[in-house]
């Protein structure tokens, strides 16, 4: 990726808007399918495990100093780790106060924190509200049975914790960002989307397993070249089930942010979500020793693959955005394969996620390892959009169907 080059042309970055905190480098759970402590990239061996008070000030100060130069109006701040709670509520409540006193005070910040919600408490709670921090729930089912890949170093379920917090935040609705739930082929979607939304989340985020063509996704052990098909798509068939449980009964009272985020590009929208459409990325990572990083899920390509080697002490954020590897996810289907550019539903598909396109050697410039899987998903959201299109209004006549598929 030649940024010069890009620049030279008129093409322009897009600021960050959303800023990935990380409060604490160190996580209290060993959940089997984890990609930071079990990965390639063992960065975190060497951070420190809570973030120093000096850290939180100077990325305040760059995060100010980014809204001011680029004029923005609103921003969001992700309190993230490991798990960010390991040291109680109080360094993710100054972190996020830092930012609000350093930023103009034109610019919203809205605030959340990610946790495994094995340390959440109803004090806890109070101290995040009081804060105004929102909070969001990694939890992969609504039962020990579903959560039995969440454990801690022990062997021991997280669930009777995790159940307890998902109780207290729906009690809440006003504190409950959500929950994020990573797929698992040998559980039945029927099963885990009635046990999600029964806990009365406002939003569900479904995520794909970090993979990639040289580490491919549990149920797609073997695989095909990148880009030729046909492939099984276990994972664009489980989804597609959750999608009409979801689209049959309550998608008002609880959303899904991948469905939404495809229904929306399928109308015409622009993309809201990382893992589809072509809207440029616009988030970056401040571990906890201030290094400015891309985003974690590079983390299971190859060690060191979210460096910039940037950090808040030395470099701004506008320094970050002429790296090679975030100018490359802003110029949309110009940074994709060449197999990609030809798809009749790259629009909507975008690639997929960065991460889940590399390949040893060669990089990121291939299609993703779940493209089948992504192109079932879409077609079938297009056919259940098309079918309400296509229904006759009240005058008689048909609105036009989706086109294109």
């Amino acid at each position: 990726m030649e940024v010069a080059a890009l620049r030279a042309r008129g093409v322009r970055p897009v600021p960050f808007r959303q800023f990935v905190l990380k409060v604490h480098s160190r996580c209290n759970l060993a959940c089997s399918y984890c990609y930071i402590y079990t990965g390639p990239d063992e960065s975190w061996r060497h951070r420190p495990a809570r973030v120093p008070v000096r850290t939180m000030r100077r990325t305040a100060r760059r995060i100010a100093e980014h809204v001011t130069a680029h004029r923005l109006r609103r921003i969001r701040i992700e309190l993230h780790g490991g798990e960010p709670l390991l040291a109680g509520p109080g360094p993710v409540v100054a972190y996020a106060r830092a930012v609000r006193a350093a930023v103009p005070a034109h610019c919203e910040v809205t605030a959340s924190v990610q946790t495994n919600g094995t340390l959440l408490t109803a004090r806890t709670l109070d101290r995040l509200a009081a804060a105004g921090i929102r909070v969001g729930l990694s939890l992969d089912g609504g039962s020990a049975r579903l959560a039995r890949r969440r454990t801690d170093h022990a062997g021991r379920s997280s669930w009777p914790a995790a159940s307890r917090a998902a109780r207290l935040l729906a009690a809440r609705p006003e504190q409950y960002a959500g929950l994020l739930c990573t797929l698992d082929l040998a559980t039945d979607p029927d099963e885990v989307y009635h046990s999600l939304t029964a806990l009365g989340p406002p939003h569900i985020d479904f995520l794909l397993p970090h993979a990639h063509w040289a580490a491919p996704p549990p149920g797609l052990a073997v695989l095909p070249e990148p880009g030729r098909r046909p492939r099984p798509t276990p994972y664009g068939d489980w989804l597609a089930r959750a999608f009409d449980l979801w689209w049959n009964a309550d998608r008002m009272r609880t959303g899904v942010r991948l469905f939404s985020a495809v229904v929306a590009l399928l109308l015409g929208a622009p993309s809201t979500a990382e893992s589809v459409g072509l809207s440029p990325m616009a988030a970056v990572v401040v571990d906890t020793d201030g290094a400015v990083e891309q985003v974690d899920s590079l983390k299971t390509a190859y060690a060191g693959a979210p460096a910039t080697g940037l950090d808040v002490f030395a470099h701004s954020f506008d320094e970050a955005l002429e790296h090679p590897g975030i100018a490359a996810r802003q110029i949309g289907a110009e940074g994709l394969a060449a197999d990609c550019s030809a798809c009749p539903v790259l629009r909507v598909c975008g690639g997929g996620n960065y991460a889940h396109r590399y390949v040893p050697v060669s990089g990121f410039l291939h299609p993703s390892v779940y493209c089948a899987d992504l192109e079932r998903l879409i077609r079938h959201i297009a056919g259940r959009l098309d079918a309400v299109l296509a229904a006759p209004r009240s005058g008689g006549s048909k609105s036009p169907g989706m086109t294109g598929f």
